[in-house]
């Protein structure tokens, strides 16, 4: 009975030994699917997820797991293909709108100095402003273009973030002032410096402020602090809805006029490769964009 019992004994330590193994050979199988498709997501790669285990199931479960990433990088080149595709066409198309509207200036501007009655001159501004609308848009539509296909990294420099908003805010003034908007401003005196793409900042804030002056319900608020936490903040009728929207591409609000609905969406691409941060809420009634760098 006392062989019987140490035979039982051992046999069950075997057992449980060879359970042991297998769980670890199955953990370490698992850690390296999950590390294998950590890096096949992150990559641009077609190699397959690989494990040393020699378990029927789990060579199943890679197999599996490889078949699903090959149809997930199937799909992120087609829709890279369509998104390329989409750009060419906008620049493309933004090229041959803004040349006959060119063209179409230059001779309303020659029609404006023509002896004309009243009425058709009214007629040659109205169609004078909607040109100027259009082209506009072709502009912004040409931009986009060029900027979301932009691939090197853009060149950075010293930038002293307190004066490029200040001279931003200036320029804009005029345009605000003349939307019945004068700002409050509160921008701190401590010297805030950053290695960063000047332009790309100086083009946010331009964007920003040219948001404010198609929304704004006659306010505007722009306050600064020392982290470089720049808010944009100003009365406007939008739905939260409206406000998650607002950094989409072609996305404009039910009142937009002249509008691509682009510049907030330049914006976003702006500040993510200067190393910055864009975003929007809507607090009682209030829209703050909030740009930290």
């Amino acid at each position: 009975m006392l062989w019987q019992a140490l035979a039982a004994i051992i046999g069950l330590t075997a057992v449980i030994a060879l359970l042991c193994v297998k769980i670890y050979l199955l953990k370490r199988s698992a850690r390296e699917i999950s590390k294998g498709f950590k890096e096949k997501l992150g990559s641009d790669t077609n190699a397959l997820i690989g494990i040393s285990s020699a378990d029927r199931d789990m060579q199943k479960l890679t197999l599996s797991i490889n078949e699903q990433l090959g149809e997930i990088r199937m799909r992120q080149i087609r829709f890279e293909q369509g998104d390329n595709e989409l750009k060419t066409a906008i620049t493309n198309i933004s090229h041959d709108i803004r040349t006959p509207l060119t063209a179409i200036n230059g001779y309303l501007r020659l029609l404006e100095k023509e002896d004309m009655s009243e009425d058709a001159a009214e007629y040659v501004r109205i169609i004078a402003e909607r040109t100027d609308a259009m082209k506009a848009l072709a502009d912004e539509l040409f931009e986009y273009s060029v900027i979301v296909s932009k691939k090197e990294d853009s060149e950075a420099e010293e930038v002293h973030i307190n004066r490029l908003l200040e001279e931003s805010i200036t320029a804009m003034y005029a345009a605000l002032t003349e939307k019945g908007i004068t700002p409050e401003i509160d921008i701190t005196k401590e010297k805030v410096v950053r290695f960063t793409d000047k332009q790309a900042i100086e083009r946010i804030f331009t964007n920003i402020l040219s948001n404010v002056i198609k929304y704004s319900e006659g306010d505007l608020s722009v306050i600064m602090d020392s982290s470089g936490r720049i808010s944009f903040s100003n009365r406007a009728s939008l739905t939260e809805t409206e406000v998650e929207k607002l950094f989409d591409r072609f996305y404009t609000v039910t009142d937009a006029r002249a509008s691509t609905g682009l510049g907030l969406s330049i914006a976003k691409t702006l500040a993510a490769r200067a190393g910055a941060k864009l975003s929007a809420e809507l607090d009682n009634g209030r829209l703050t964009i909030t740009l930290s760098v």
